[in-house]
């Protein structure tokens, strides 16, 4: 998405320390990771390509050779590509900044293939790959990678469900950039949430119980205002960063050559914008799409999608969100996350779409697709608890911290029905607070039903928050009932799910017609007002709008899916008639 991230005070401001220059954090031995070796799908994790496949492999990429003692890639550095072994050994460590080092496999077989499936994207390498015996392999940079997948779908099946699980195993085995603070500190939260949905290893020290993280402190000697501190893959310590910062340290910031024009930039990663990716770039378009935080939008925090068609038992919006993402680059797609969108110039051809750090990205069309901001509601002392206790959003980080604790929720709408079943999972009792009269005038018949089934869920109707009180968590939640009755709960947890905001203040440069609440007008809205326009399309010729930022659209994963499939033919027609002037 593209809305601003807010502004930081002085004294959150990142700084950069190498760890090397702190003793005693350098100094392990490389150990073995028996548990990989047992993993149940070892097999699927680590295939060894026949002769065959091989040679259809290899006529993607091309030879390369290193000797013993040389590193293929290392952590927290741009890896190169995909490694198809012909020769030689190959060993992978995982490895996150404070120096430990564990081994995860060795690459011993001629047909054995290196790195995991962000390599489709050209992100850095979260492990080492060091050369043991002197190595000759085939290197499938990303493009190539990409084009193998789709030229030879049967093995490139095998190559992405191998490396998907690869990327898996790093996550749950915590290799990567290490997280230092208290559990309750809503900075660190935002980051972990932020690694989470980018799929980015890492592991959280308590600063108040971890006898390596106590060390580390006594070296580092940080004020109060430095948590939670961050130690990067290579090393280096960032105190108090922002999710730009981290993603910096980490190297996740893409890189776009301002010469190309594309032909579709998509603003906003949510399952329209991705599903514009995914359509477009399997059509051969070249596409760009941005997003400031996660692939996934809102519906990637949601801990169940259950009426989404073809998953008759659900799934989470991260799994669903993440799979489309890797499903656009197989396709060719390039996706910048995070990449904060700051303007649309529309008063040129073709448009331009400039990015918050400066840089600017030239495309013949333009797709909208960003979506929604949460509704923050008009209560004293809300914001200053957005730290410590309120959330927007209900993902495992939010459960554990209110596991066996009462929980409130404010909302009646189908994300609130998600949350509220997956946290009466893990919290004592969840309370929810309406407005209305019941869960079914706003949430699906399904999803209520089961709502109100939960023995340790209470609903109470026709209530609204009034105020916060609480030093410094949350402790007390205030509210009023429509007869004027006022009372009062204790809760440590608050979660918000009062609807969304359209996210469309970065639009002002462009001048696309919005509606009065400020979502993006196209199609029979704008021939009402007699401007003549394809479906999708806005009041500026070449600019799309889709998903939940456009007037009158249907607030469903489906219908946003749907739209994203939709524009791709729209933009077709478009790119063909300019074509033919």
């Amino acid at each position: 998405m593209s809305h601003d991230s807010g502004s930081k005070p002085d004294s959150a401001t990142a700084t950069l320390q190498p760890v090397d220059d702190i003793s005693g954090f350098d100094d392990h031995s490389i150990v073995e990771d028996p548990s990989v070796r047992d993993h149940p799908r070892h097999a699927q994790m680590f295939p060894v390509l026949t002769q065959a496949e091989i040679e259809r492999v290899s006529r993607f990429g091309s030879l390369c050779r290193f000797t013993a003692g040389e590193l293929l890639y290392r952590a927290g550095n741009p890896c190169p590509g995909m490694f198809l072994l012909l020769s030689g050994k190959v060993r992978v460590v995982g490895r996150d900044g404070l120096g430990h080092e564990r081994i995860i496999h060795t690459y011993t077989h001629r047909g054995d293939f290196t790195s995991d499936v962000t390599q489709l994207s050209n992100k850095p390498a979260v492990v080492d790959a060091h050369v043991i015996e002197a190595v000759e392999a085939v290197l499938l940079r990303p493009d190539e990678l990409s084009d193998m997948m789709i030229s030879e779908a049967d093995v490139g099946e095998k190559i992405m469900r191998a490396l998907i699980l690869r990327r898996v195993l790093v996550i749950e085995r915590g290799h990567g950039v290490v997280l230092v603070g208290s559990s309750s500190d809503a900075r660190l939260l935002a980051l972990q949430n932020f690694l989470r949905r980018n799929a980015f290893p890492n592991i959280t020290l308590d600063a108040n119980q971890d006898a390596e993280a106590i060390a580390l402190l006594e070296r580092l000697t940080p004020q109060p205002d430095d948590f939670p501190l961050v130690v990067c893959p290579n090393g280096t310590v960032l105190r108090n960063p922002d999710e730009g910062q981290l993603a910096s340290c980490l190297g996740l910031i893409p890189e776009f050559d301002p010469t190309h024009v594309y032909d579709v930039a998509i603003v906003g990663a949510g399952p329209a914008g991705l599903a514009t990716a995914v359509y477009a770039a399997s059509e051969g378009l070249s596409v760009a799409a941005l997003d400031c935080r996660a692939p996934g939008g809102q519906a990637g925090t949601s801990s169940r999608i259950e009426n989404y068609l073809g998953f008759p038992t659900g799934i989470t919006g991260h799994a669903l969100a993440g799979r489309a993402f890797v499903q656009a680059q197989k396709f060719g797609a390039h996706i910048g996350i995070p990449c904060e969108v700051k303007a649309l110039y529309c008063d040129r051809q073709p448009p331009v779409v400039e990015l918050a750090d400066g840089r600017r990205i030239t495309a013949r069309t333009v797709v909208i697709s960003s979506g929604a901001e949460y509704r923050r509601p008009a209560v004293d002392g809300l914001e200053r608890f957005e730290r410590s206790g309120v959330y927007y959003w209900a993902t495992p980080i939010e459960a554990r911290l209110c596991r066996k604790e009462p929980v409130l929720l404010v909302g009646g709408g189908n994300s609130a029905g998600q949350a509220i079943v997956f946290l009466a999972s893990h919290a004592e009792h969840v309370h929810v607070l309406l407005r209305g009269a019941s869960l079914a005038n706003s949430m699906s018949h399904y999803l209520a039903e089961r709502v109100t089934s939960l023995p340790n869920v209470t609903v109470h109707t026709h209530i609204e928050l009034t105020a916060l009180e609480g030093d410094p968590r949350l402790e007390r939640v205030h509210y009023r009932s429509a007869s004027g009755i006022e009372g009062s709960m204790t809760t440590h947890h608050l979660f918000v799910f009062i609807g969304a905001e359209p996210n469309t203040r970065w639009l002002k440069t462009c001048g696309v017609q919005l509606d009065s609440k400020g979502f993006v007008l196209t199609g029979a809205d704008l021939a009402a007002e007699g401007v003549p326009s394809m479906p999708l399309q806005t009041s500026v010729e070449g600019v799309f709008a889709i998903g939940d930022v456009r007037s009158g659209s249907t607030k469903r994963v489906a219908s946003a899916v749907g739209e994203g499939a939709a524009v791709v033919a729209q933009i077709h027609s478009l790119l063909a008639a300019k074509r033919r002037l």
